[in-house]
């Protein structure tokens, strides 16, 4: 069998497959499914300092190959997640986990960065400054790369843990917000985000979902995640979390040739929670098939 062993920012992962943040809840609701210890890591749902409702319903919509969500980043607030939810998960998940925190000014992304940098079980913190569909912050900062890289700068000033950034692919040029980050002291940079999608109703000729717009994920995605990966990857040195319409073990692949040092599934685990076990367990299967002896090999192996 290859090796499917990686290493992201100084963590060794068994391997390189990890549930996206905000399509796994906090973990322990799969568990109940199957052993989540089979995944590389997971990133949990994004956490913000004080608790949100979300966005009103419906909040859902199918599209082709894929579907919008503006689900609002409805979370109980770090404090909870700290005090409740990670005393569950660690009763069911053994390894270090990925921390998804959002906000909507610098000084609520410090404030709940460095509440989850004490957490022993948090081994990576994933900011996010690419969420599309809450309004006054998340996608406001992952838009211009000065404003993300002062979320990057300052958040950096308040932790110990890798730092990964999320970016959101809703914007002309990505590398070089990619780099701001970087350059701002990232220690990883993860995407992509969700598109920007809208639908309507033709009956009530009004959208589908009450936000209007959401984010527009699954396998139609796919492409423009790999060019994104492929470009950033080529511009920064840190390592880089590929993500955007994942569905299988050749896409795994593929993100890693593009340059993901680990890659990201998201959508997929809405449509069939054991799809990250799935993928794992074929993963050796797609090696065979293409010669892969480690997955260390092939990343960025398309230049």
């Amino acid at each position: 069998m290859g090796k499917m062993n990686v290493n992201l920012c100084g963590i060794e992962l068994d391997n390189p497959v990890i549930p996206a943040s905000g399509t796994f809840g906090f973990g322990y609701e799969f568990a109940e499914l199957y052993d989540i210890n089979i995944l590389g890591t997971f990133s949990f749902k994004g956490t913000t300092k004080d608790p949100r409702f979300g966005n009103p319903t419906p909040r859902i919509a199918e599209c082709t190959a894929g579907m919008i969500n503006a689900v609002g980043l409805q979370n109980p607030g770090v404090d909870k997640v700290i005090g409740e939810e990670l005393p569950k998960l660690a009763k069911c998940f053994h390894k270090k986990v990925m921390a998804n925190v959002s906000g909507f000014s610098v000084d609520d992304y410090v404030y709940t960065c460095a509440k989850l940098d004490a957490c022993d079980q948090v081994g990576w913190i994933e900011v996010n400054v690419s969420c599309p569909n809450v309004h006054g912050g998340g996608m406001s900062f992952g838009t211009s790369p000065e404003a993300a890289a002062e979320v990057t700068r300052e958040v950096k000033m308040v932790t110990t843990k890798p730092i990964i950034i999320k970016l959101s692919p809703n914007v002309t040029d990505i590398v070089s917000i990619a780099s701001a980050c970087e350059n701002a002291g990232a220690d990883g940079i993860s995407l992509i985000n969700t598109l920007l999608g809208m639908r309507i109703d033709l009956k009530k000729r009004k959208p589908v979902i009450a936000n209007t717009m959401g984010g527009f994920s699954g396998s139609a995605i796919f492409p423009v995640a790999v060019r994104m990966v492929y470009q950033v990857a080529g511009a920064v040195s840190v390592p880089v979390v590929g993500m955007g319409g994942v569905s299988d073990a050749e896409d795994v692949i593929e993100m890693m040739l593009a340059g993901a040092t680990a890659v990201q599934v998201g959508a997929a685990n809405l449509v069939n929670p054991y799809a990250c076990r799935d993928i794992i367990h074929s993963l050796p299967v797609a090696m065979e098939k293409y010669g892969i002896k480690s997955l260390n090999e092939i990343i960025g192996g398309v230049r």
